[in-house]
């Protein structure tokens, strides 16, 4: 999977993932509540699995199970790109790497921070670099555990 391709397509995954829990679930699910836990008394009371019991997923049929999992898939890849901010090294690479994620183009950019376009991409691709050598982000990619 190209890191700066799923960079590029941020913004309409988070669409597709609204888009397929309005269909799936009947409403949006807001980022900050997947897998969030919560306190007060929300946290003392029962719940039930958050996911769907093994024989709801048998009477679904073959498109919503594909639904599913490709609505996983596109929020393991968001959840991924937005934890990516905290292995860049400096705010100046953060800051160009938010301005991506909100689909400002280089010129925009370079304007913006008041650099040049190449230097805008120089960084993008030191970004690209910093974010494929990761663990943390390849192992939430790959949806492989990690002992850490």
């Amino acid at each position: 999977m190209d890191i700066s391709q799923l960079i590029n397509d941020y913004n309409w995954m988070k669409k597709e993932i609204a888009r397929l829990h309005r269909i799936i679930y009947g409403s949006t699910v807001p980022m900050i509540k997947w897998g969030v836990a919560q306190y007060g008394i929300e946290a003392t009371m029962p719940k039930g699995s958050s996911g769907m019991s093994a024989s709801e997923l048998d009477a679904m049929d073959l498109r919503e199970k594909r639904q599913i999992e490709r609505l996983e898939t596109y929020q393991r890849y968001v959840y991924a790109l937005e934890s990516a901010v905290d292995i860049l090294e400096n705010e100046r690479q953060k800051f160009i790497y938010d301005c991506l994620l909100d689909e400002m183009t280089y010129r925009q950019i370079a304007l913006h921070l008041n650099m040049s376009k190449d230097f805008v991409q120089k960084q993008k691709n030191d970004i690209v670099r910093q974010i494929r050598q990761s663990r943390q982000i390849t192992a939430i990619l790959t949806m492989e555990k990690s002992a850490v």
